[in-house]
């Protein structure tokens, strides 16, 4: 892969996105948009750190902004180790059927495309938690990020539970399937309402229906 999908520009990482390249694909998308999400919650405790109506939080807030960036950073990191565990997946279905190591082969490359998504799925939980309580106590003016923010933690989440279930469902392995769809089934089941009330508790705000 040459282009390098952690560093390269917004237009770029599109442009590879759109091009016929088996990677970055879905997974990668998931978690571009995951790192958006912590992103607008940083920016929005950087707009709310030094101001003096939120002195009282101020040690809040920078937790926060410690926390999200390391959640932004963990993300991005994902879209190119999401890519990396595509490529044995790949090789292992050129494996001829007739050979007798392609089953071996196919079921571990695909456990492994499994744990890239599922990480992805853990971070983001993080970032919903952190745009909860930064919707809370971070600036008002920037109450619309917070909830931009939700929103596309919803869509990461939803997006890279896609691409665990994708893998899961070929697998031989029953306990390992249950095991990684069970912690997938219980993120989505937790984080995906609390990503669209914090998103409706915004918009309900901005439209004057709270």
């Amino acid at each position: 892969m040459e282009l390098d999908l952690v560093k390269s520009s917004c237009a770029d990482f599109a442009a590879v996105l759109a091009a016929k390249e088996a990677v970055p694909g879905g997974g990668g998308a998931a978690a571009y948009v995951g790192a958006l999400s912590a992103a607008l919650c940083s920016m929005v405790g950087n707009y709310t750190s030094g101001k003096k109506a939120y002195a009282a939080v101020e040690e809040d807030i920078a937790r926060m902004l410690q926390e999200a960036k390391a959640v932004r950073l963990r993300l991005l990191a994902l879209v190119a180790e999401d890519a990396r565990s595509f490529l044995p997946l790949s090789k292992a279905y050129a494996i001829p059927k007739n050979d007798p190591r392609r089953a071996e082969v196919l079921e571990k490359a695909t456990k492994d495309a499994c744990a890239a998504p599922l990480e992805m799925m853990r971070q983001v939980a993080k970032s919903v938690e952190l745009l909860e309580e930064m919707g809370k106590k971070g600036s008002r003016m920037l109450a619309s990020d917070v909830g931009c923010g939700a929103l596309l933690a919803r869509a990461a989440l939803e997006s890279a539970a896609m691409n665990v279930f994708v893998n899961t469902r070929t697998l031989k392995d029953v306990e390992f399937v249950k095991a990684v769809e069970d912690e997938v089934d219980g993120i989505l089941d937790t984080y995906v309402p609390r990503a669209q009330q914090c998103a409706d508790t915004v918009m309900n705000a901005i439209r004057g229906k709270d």
